[in-house]
């Protein structure tokens, strides 16, 4: 009798374990962002001399205050040939700061530095350096402010290079000299 009920209950257990056809209307695709097989380590090993370093308005106004040649110190840090790059947002914002900021508009007019143009809308320069390292992961952005560096932080295998203790330093950069020790 024991085997009766045994193989009554294994029936219906088969009946209730067959599966059911998944409904294709219930699959729902995510989207991953593309991440560059350059970022497999921590930090960005497409980055190598020369390298090519986007700076910031205020980045120059600090290196002016501190008695800083932006491509000397920036050679002193990395050890390496430095290309400064200049958009023309920061440009733009230097130019409307006025009379007062004219040693800084002749310092980023200087032949050293490169100019790269700028194809969107307005003159925010913090907006324009973040969409463009977004675009190219092969810069290091050179900025002082607290809430650029912050967004910049969230975009994985961008150095930031920024002053400390009258000398420039850098941030995601595993090799540099100005790298602070950990």
């Amino acid at each position: 009798m024991t085997l009766l009920m045994s193989a009554i209950r294994n029936k219906k257990d088969r009946r209730k374990s067959k599966k059911k056809p998944k409904d294709q209307s219930k699959i729902v695709e995510r989207q991953v962002p593309k991440v560059s097989s350059a970022l497999f380590f921590q930090y960005n090993t497409q980055l190598g001399p020369p390298y090519y370093v986007l700076v910031d308005t205020n980045f120059v106004n600090f290196s002016i205050k501190n008695k800083l040649d932006i491509v000397q110190s920036m050679m002193d840090c990395l050890y390496a040939k430095c290309v400064p790059c200049i958009t023309d947002c920061v440009m733009g914002e230097l130019e409307k700061l006025g009379p007062k900021y004219r040693v800084a508009l002749r310092l980023v007019k200087d032949a050293r530095f490169e100019r790269l143009p700028c194809m969107h809308k307005g003159t925010y320069a913090d907006d324009c350096l973040v969409a463009r390292v977004n675009q190219h992961k092969c810069y290091i952005v050179a900025t002082n402010d607290k809430d650029l560096k912050r967004r910049l932080r969230r975009i994985p295998g961008v150095p930031i290079m920024y002053i400390r203790q009258h000398r420039y330093s850098i941030e995601r950069m595993p090799d540099a000299f100005g790298a602070p020790k950990v």
